[in-house]
């Protein structure tokens, strides 16, 4: 694996996190990370969305024409999108009610439409994969993130588990609709002042 290859994997983890630096995805970000079994759902999703799409986007780069390559890509994705819906209602009906509609909105999704944009049609199919893969991780990544805040603040358990005695008192706000925007203020902070420390001892 080249160093540009490998670099194109490392920086969406970190450095050009699609949640926590580009704020891309924040639809589903913000309204299903209420715990961290469908954070985790949403995110395999989008990874096998992500995935699918890079390949097939860039194995046919040289045939679609450019005239109409976004209505090809939206096309694509949402085959990929349909597929995601079916696997997750046939593996769990509760995840599946859990994510509800936000699982279709996958398919107009920025950062996966812009993946398949800026890089899949532009490279191989193995730099397609992998730069796809490194942006799936990063989306899981802060996407779990979010789930074990809320749902450990809200509810006092991490996957159901329960990590507090039982005189806590949940901060129920935290898994409502709101306590999305609370967590992800929280974690960009966190997110923030870690990347500004590392800055520092670079320079």
């Amino acid at each position: 694996m080249s160093a540009k290859t490998f670099d194109s994997f490392i920086k969406p983890l970190w450095k050009e996190n699609p949640v926590f630096v580009q704020l891309l995805g924040m639809c589903p970000v913000l309204a299903v990370s209420n715990s961290v079994y469908n954070s985790l759902a949403m995110g395999l999703a989008t990874l096998f969305v992500l995935m699918m799409s890079a390949a097939l986007v860039s194995l046919l780069r040289k045939v679609i024409p450019k005239q109409v390559r976004i209505a090809a890509y939206i096309l694509i994705i949402a085959t990929f999108v349909t597929m995601a819906e079916y696997l997750i209602q046939a593996i769990s009906l509760e995840v599946y009610k859990n994510l509800g509609a936000f699982i279709a909105l996958i398919v107009v999704n920025c950062m996966i439409l812009g993946t398949a944009e800026a890089f899949s049609s532009k490279n191989t199919l193995g730099k397609a994969l992998i730069q796809a893969f490194g942006v799936g991780v990063g989306f899981i990544f802060a996407i779990f993130c979010m789930g074990a805040v809320r749902e450990i603040l809200g509810n006092g358990t991490f996957a159901e588990i329960p990590v507090f005695s039982e005189n806590y008192e949940p901060w129920v706000i935290m898994i409502l609709p709101g306590g999305g925007f609370f967590a992800l203020g929280l974690l960009l902070l966190v997110f923030n002042s870690i990347q500004q420390k590392l800055k520092k001892k670079e320079n």
